[in-house]
């Protein structure tokens, strides 16, 4: 069991140590050492900042059981917030506030930007079979006139957040790539502040179209999971009125980031206790929103770096200067 591993701790950072290296791994990193030999002493309570507006209210309601697997697990007291967008989450780790955040990958990008390598993505959730990427869909009610997004021109336009990787960040630029202005194109865009917002602002007929990001499958055989799927599982929603016309991805999941000025072994211990929690509590990972069987994998800056570009090119498009993004996504008509 996982908890019992804080008394086991030499064989539980070379068991991390398997494999870290990606992760600026064990005694690779810059992260300082207590004088006294004792992490706890420099850490008197842990804080991590998760995106909270997007998720069901349900999962939000069972962190409280994840505070207290990773205070069993750490020896210190945990506390999870919440900020009301994106822009908290991103404020929160770059200005020390907290020691780790779960955000997508663009507003790892906006972290990045703002302090470099004092952040680091550590670990991604990967699905069952294996994948671990998403996809932005852009979607509308199904009994709508629109089947493609060549007929939403002049309409309106949901996106989540400026900080979104698949709400924002990665359907503009292959709009951009397909000859579409964002900010032209569209009869009138704004935002909707969450993927669950989004959801339920197009219900409501407030857009003609949203972004939303969904996963379990691929624009070819369908998705399974989703801001709308979730919903759709709690009666809030039917999954019979929206329909995706058109999908950009696979787009890297949402990393667990953390400061790197932490101490080393808090480090370690924080991330074996995510990597270890699929198998020591299976429970807990579902009551997370961890589809059946999926677990955590390591990841690194690198893995973002096509994110980070995006990001940049997106702000320096929206200035007039355009530079040229050498990766690009995919996108998939569903007409």
């Amino acid at each position: 069991m996982l908890t019992n591993v804080k008394h086991n701790r030499a064989g539980f950072i070379a068991f991390l140590c398997l494999g870290a290296s990606v992760v600026s791994g064990c005694g690779a990193s810059k992260a300082p050492a207590a004088e006294d030999g004792n992490w706890r002493s420099s850490m008197s309570k842990v804080q991590i900042a998760i995106r909270g507006a997007d998720d069901d209210p349900a999962m939000i309601a069972n962190r409280s059981n994840f505070e207290a697997y990773l205070e069993d697990v750490l020896d210190l007291p945990v506390i999870i917030i919440e900020p009301a967008d994106y822009n908290g989450s991103i404020q929160a780790l770059a200005s020390n506030q907290v020691d780790a955040a779960y955000m997508g990958g663009g507003s790892y990008a906006n972290v990045d930007a703002q302090i470099g390598d004092l952040a680091a993505p550590i670990l991604v959730r990967r699905q069952a079979e294996g994948n671990d990427g998403y996809y932005s869909a852009l979607m509308v009610k199904t009994d709508s006139p629109f089947q493609s997004i060549d007929d939403l021109k002049g309409k309106t336009i949901g996106f989540v957040d400026f900080n979104s990787t698949s709400g924002y960040l990665y359907p503009r630029m292959m709009m951009r790539r397909m000859g579409i202005d964002p900010d032209t194109y569209f009869g009138q865009t704004a935002f909707s502040g969450g993927h669950t917002q989004a959801v339920m602002a197009l219900d409501r007929g407030q857009f003609d179209a949203v972004l939303v990001n969904v996963a379990g499958g691929t624009p070819e055989t369908g998705f399974t999971t989703g801001a709308h799927f979730t919903m759709a599982g709690r009666g809030l929603v039917d999954i019979k009125d929206f329909r995706i016309i058109w999908s950009v991805g696979e787009i890297p999941n949402s990393p667990i980031v953390i400061r790197t000025d932490r101490p080393q072994e808090f480090i370690d211990t924080f991330r074996g206790a995510y990597a270890l929690m699929p198998y020591d509590r299976p429970d807990l990972m579902l009551e997370l929103g961890g589809p059946t069987g999926s677990d955590y994998s390591a990841v690194d800056r690198e893995v973002y770096e096509d994110v980070i570009a995006l990001r940049l090119a997106d702000i320096a498009e929206r200035r007039g200067l355009a530079p040229e993004v050498t990766s690009a996504p995919t996108s998939t008509e569903n007409r």
